[in-house]
């Protein structure tokens, strides 16, 4: 399949922050998920939240202007908008689990039909860090998840079943990759959006489950 086809990463972000409300609060995870908070999506007021305590923070700090003190969950200088504050992680936390997130975003390695997901450890990984993510899968209102559609050696992200260890079962919403938009409806992967120089028969044979499409099925569009 030709590199040219499919989406960027900065795209995919862009597509998944366009499904954000006005007044909802928006917890970014590591990787891709980042991204969301450069889109520009007009006036709606939203809440970029950050599990190091950093909450009301915007894009990443433009080069030169970096503040080493102000990091996302990915390690990044980011700027703060007007209204924001640093608390503890605790504190962080507290809003997690007090049900306060509207939409967390977060990477993956992969999304089964049902709605599972995998984001913490690889096959024959030892140990791994599933950080803030169990938190995030089980206390926030909407789990949006972003990932590349297939992994390096051609295999799908998006499998019938998890065959590594899940995160968390039944919670993803909504699912953003290179391909496109899909939403898993328990025995397959709905797809609402297709990428740019992709066919549906390409994106079902990269797809390790059932794909089904949605009745008027777009491009991916970034807007209202």
């Amino acid at each position: 399949m030709s590199e040219t086809k499919g989406l960027t990463r900065q795209q995919m972000a862009d597509r998944v922050a366009w499904e954000f409300q006005d007044g909802w609060i928006v917890n970014l995870g590591v990787g891709i998920p980042t991204m969301c908070s450069n889109t520009d999506i007009g006036d709606r007021a939203i809440t970029y939240h950050s599990e190091n305590g950093v909450i009301g923070y915007g894009p990443v700090a433009p080069a030169g202007e970096e503040d080493l003190n102000l990091v996302n969950a990915g390690g990044q200088n980011v700027t703060l908008k007007p209204g924001a504050a640093v608390v503890h992680h605790a504190d962080s936390f507290g809003v997690i689990r007090g049900g306060h997130i509207d939409a967390t975003v977060m990477g993956a390695y992969q999304v089964a039909m049902t709605g599972d997901f995998a984001n913490w450890k690889l096959k024959g990984q030892k140990g791994g860090g599933i950080g803030g993510a169990m938190d995030l899968a089980a206390c926030a209102k909407r789990v949006f998840i972003i990932l590349e559609h297939v992994t390096r050696d051609g295999s799908p992200r998006l499998v019938p079943a998890c065959d590594l260890p899940v995160t968390a079962r039944g919670v993803v919403t909504l699912v953003m990759t290179n391909y496109g938009l899909f939403e898993p409806t328990g025995d397959g992967f709905r797809l609402r959006e297709i990428a740019p120089g992709l066919t549906v028969e390409e994106i079902r044979a990269a797809t390790g489950g059932t794909l089904r499409v949605a009745d008027g099925l777009r491009p991916v569009t970034m807007g209202t």
